[in-house]
C-alpha cells in the first residue's frame, strides 16, 4: 500500500523508468471499457446526444440472451461499451475498493466548455477540479470525468 511520500519515492526509484529507457507497451490502447446500463435508450441519450460521443454500434450481448452490448466512440479508435441485463437485478452502481472508480475522457477545452454547459443545462451535478476537469455520475452513477488536457498530460504534467 502507498501511503506516504516516502512509499512513493521508494516504488518511483525502483520501478519508474525514464521515458527513454522504458519499453515500448505490448498493447495497441484500450479497445473498451464497459460499464452496466440500467435503461439503453436513457443511456444512449445520455452519452450520445448530451455528451457528444456517437453510437457506433448496438449488438446482442453473447452472454446473457436479451441483454445488448453497445458502443459510443470516445475518439482515438476508443470506445466506451455498456451491456444490459433485463430481468436481472443488478442493484444500484456502487464503487468498492477492487472496483471502478471512474472513467476520465479527454476533450479539446473548447469541446470541454460544451459539455460543460451543457451538463448545466440538463441539470446534471457535477465537481469542477483544477480548472480543466469536471466530474459528475451518469444516469446509472458511474462516476464520468471529462478533462480537458491532452492525452498523455494530467493538470499540466506529462504521464505518457
Amino acid at each position: 500500500m502507498t501511503d506516504s511520500p516516502t512509499d512513493r519515492q521508494r516504488l518511483r526509484a525502483a520501478h519508474l523508468r525514464p521515458a527513454a529507457e522504458r519499453a515500448a507497451s505490448t498493447a495497441r490502447g484500450l479497445h473498451h471499457t464497459a460499464l452496466i446500463s440500467g435503461d439503453v435508450e436513457r443511456t444512449i441519450r445520455f452519452y450520445q446526444d448530451l455528451l457528444g460521443f456517437p453510437l457506433t454500434e448496438l449488438i446482442e450481448n453473447r452472454d446473457y440472451p436479451g441483454s445488448s452490448h453497445f458502443f459510443f466512440d470516445i475518439g482515438n479508435g476508443n470506445l466506451l461499451a455498456f451491456f444490459d441485463f433485463p430481468g436481472l437485478d443488478v442493484g444500484p452502481y456502487a464503487e468498492v475498493l477492487g472496483g471502478l472508480h471512474h472513467v476520465a475522457i479527454s476533450m479539446p477545452p473548447e469541446q470541454w466548455e460544451a459539455a460543460v454547459r451543457r451538463l448545466d443545462t440538463a441539470g446534471v451535478g457535477y465537481e469542477k477540479h483544477s480548472g480543466v476537469s469536471v466530474y459528475f455520475r451518469d444516469p446509472d452513477g458511474a462516476r464520468i470525468e471529462l478533462i480537458a488536457d491532452p492525452l498523455g498530460e494530467m493538470y499540466g504534467q506529462q504521464v505518457l
